[in-house]
């Protein structure tokens, strides 16, 4: 309905502008970069970058516009969305004038995946298909790139890129800028900056994210815009809330200008994002622009009372400022690396399918379900209704307060369920007094029900004073939605973040010579063999000699490693037949991951008719769908036929 009511009103908005517009002939060529395979019989037309490293979407010559960004991901690391970074240069610059998560740049905060339906951002699909319109004028140059900054391997990462090749660009055009910046939590005695930058342009945009630290409406603090170095702000509003143009809190909803992909309440640790497009109300400065919010609340005393409705608050504060600007805006700092963008940047993520031999159930059988979405595994309750319960171990290595996530598949049988956290309720108890009319949130109950399958939405069970030792988190079936077939659940993961401000991170060391990085290949850490494997891969066939320290580590443990140490040695071409034996090996690794099998048979391939050897190990390859068209790639080329 939402997305049936957002074409109307387009339809209302292109029928008031010039009619003729769109039946005006055109003076520029369209063009598209993707993730596309140049190979025609191929299905497998996706990026699967390993931590560390960085792809390009695209890399194109102007004068030019990017008109529109589609991607769709599928990872299983928890908050990828705000682990991939995106960044867009202008003008062979070295600094980006885009550098934000992918996540928030598509307007959902925390690493979450939602729908949005806006005239700039469109995620489909429970928010897993994004796209973005923001017009990107260029005048000699455009490069896009994502950088994985987390510590396991995207499974999948499909892109187009949209963009028009023009004879030239306008006079008074400006470059598209996004900026990702946080604070977490909020500094006391200051407000919460979203942008300070020099130049002239107009801001067009907001994509602010809150976790709040404490219970109650965080929204009281006001959006002050100071344009041109103004002592006081020309622009000043009335609360949080209504500068989103909601009001009475935020509750999630979208539109064409403004929209609230996330509300979760007024509780510890519920999170907010919110959506401001200032299309028809551009803010211009010609020298500077700062943009804060206060961020104030409703606080209490320790007995539950209110302490003050206008009171600092010290809530987790990360937004995403968008403008047009003369030029490519200088001095703004860069956004923290990986997991420090995340709320406490130590989450542990638990893989609950193995922990199967500890779990115990009641009115259901337990088993697990491989592969459900791409890499993502499900601990399965099949439940046989009402009352039927799935209790997991949870060990905690020390005594703190803790945040904990449950990542739950929803799916046309799964019904509804209320978690225990050692046999009692994992809400946090009775809600404490709040802005009148404010949105107190959902119950912690679970609705699973959905009419596909979707894994894994992030369902947030508390902010909890734990002990170090064995605990118990337990899923009672208590019914389900009338349009569910079953009562069944399916858990992904748990994940526990000790409640801490995160540390900063660094990027992986990028080893420099050839022997620093056969070096690295044997480090205790995968991330730092994966960019070891990247390095000796992106340096082509320099030096055979690294073929064999690759072979060995075609039996990484990480799968990421392996995958790039077969792409390194393809890139040697016939010489990697002297390591022929070692890919012939790992092309017939049982329940190996396809994505290594692919690269295995590229490798293969690469090699040409001296890798005759291996076509029994191809043969058994084409046989697995998802390897099939590489396999049957590589055997051509060995045989050197065009079948």
């Amino acid at each position: 309905m939402k997305a049936a009511l957002l074409v109307l009103w387009l339809a209302g908005a292109l029928a008031a502008q010039d009619p003729l517009d769109l039946a005006r002939l055109k003076d520029y060529r369209a063009y598209r970069s993707s993730s596309n395979n140049p190979d025609p019989t191929s299905n497998d037309d996706s990026l699967r970058p390993i931590p560390g490293e960085t792809v390009t979407l695209a890399d194109m010559d102007g004068p030019g516009v990017v008109t529109h960004i589609w991607l769709t991901i599928a990872a299983n690391e928890y908050g990828w969305p705000r682990l991939l970074r995106l960044r867009v240069y202008y003008d062979h610059s070295p600094t980006p004038s885009v550098d934000s998560p992918v996540g928030d740049f598509f307007a959902s905060g925390h690493g979450y995946e939602r729908p949005v339906h806006s005239l700039m951002v469109v995620d489909g699909s429970e928010g897993r298909s994004r796209n973005a319109y923001w017009p990107m004028p260029f005048k000699r140059h455009c490069r896009i790139t994502i950088t994985n900054e987390g510590r396991r391997r995207v499974a999948n990462l499909y892109y187009h890129v949209d963009w028009e090749k023009r004879p030239q660009l306008p006079p008074g055009i400006g470059y598209f800028h996004a900026w990702y910046h946080q604070e977490i939590p909020a500094r006391p005695g200051k407000p919460y900056t979203v942008l300070d930058v020099r130049g002239r342009g107009h801001y067009v945009g907001t994509v602010l994210s809150v976790i709040q630290n404490q219970p109650g409406w965080f929204g009281e603090g006001d959006d002050l815009f100071y344009v041109d170095g103004e002592r006081r702000a020309g622009i000043q509003g009335t609360g949080t809330e209504d500068y989103f143009n909601d009001a009475w809190s935020l509750r999630v909803s979208d539109g064409p200008y403004w929209g609230v992909p996330v509300a979760e309440g007024t509780g510890v640790g519920a999170r907010m994002t919110a959506y401001r497009w200032h299309l028809r109300d551009p803010i211009p400065f010609t020298r500077e622009l700062r943009f804060d919010f206060e961020h104030a609340g409703w606080t209490f005393n320790p007995d539950g009372s209110v302490r003050s409705a206008f009171e600092e608050r010290p809530d987790l504060f990360s937004s995403v400022a968008f403008w047009y600007q003369d030029g490519i805006a200088q001095g703004l700092p860069d956004p923290p690396y990986g997991a420090a963008r995340l709320p406490h940047g130590n989450a542990r993520q638990i893989e609950v399918e193995t922990l199967l031999p500890g779990v115990r159930t009641e009115g259901g059988k337990a088993e697990v379900q491989k592969e459900v979405f791409w890499s993502r595994d499900l601990l399965f309750l099949r439940a046989g209704g009402p009352g039927a319960r799935i209790s997991i171990p949870l060990d905690i290595e020390r005594d703190g307060y803790y945040e904990l996530v449950a990542q739950i598949a929803h799916a046309p049988d799964y019904g509804d369920y209320r978690v225990l956290l050692d046999g009692k309720p994992a809400e946090a108890g009775e809600p404490l007094e709040h802005e009148p009319g404010a949105n107190t949130g959902e119950t912690e109950l679970v609705r699973a029900w959905n009419p596909e399958l979707y894994v894994a939405a992030d369902h947030l069970l508390g902010w909890k004073h734990l002990l170090q030792g064995h605990h118990t988190v337990t899923f009672v079936c208590t019914g389900k939605d009338v349009r569910s077939t079953g009562y069944h659940l399916g858990i992904d993961t748990l994940i526990v973040a000790r409640i801490a401000s995160p540390e900063p991170a660094a990027p992986p060391h990028v080893p420099g010579s050839i022997a620093e990085a056969v070096r690295q290949l044997r480090d205790p850490d995968p991330v730092l063999r994966g960019v070891a494997a990247l390095a000796l891969r992106d340096r082509g066939a320099a030096s055979p000699e690294v073929l064999a320290p690759l072979s060995a580590a075609l039996r990484d443990p990480e799968a990421g490693v392996r995958m790039v140490a077969a792409d390194a040695i393809a890139c040697h071409g016939p010489a990697a037949v002297a390591v022929l034996d070692a890919l012939i090996a790992a092309g017939g690794v049982a329940d190996e991951n396809a994505h290594v099998q692919r690269s295995v048979a590229l490798a293969l391939g690469a090699i040409g008719p001296g890798a005759r050897r291996a076509l029994p190990v191809l043969d058994a390859l084409e046989r697995i769908p998802r390897v099939a068209f590489t396999a049957a790639t590589a055997r051509r080329r060995i045989l050197g036929t065009t079948q």
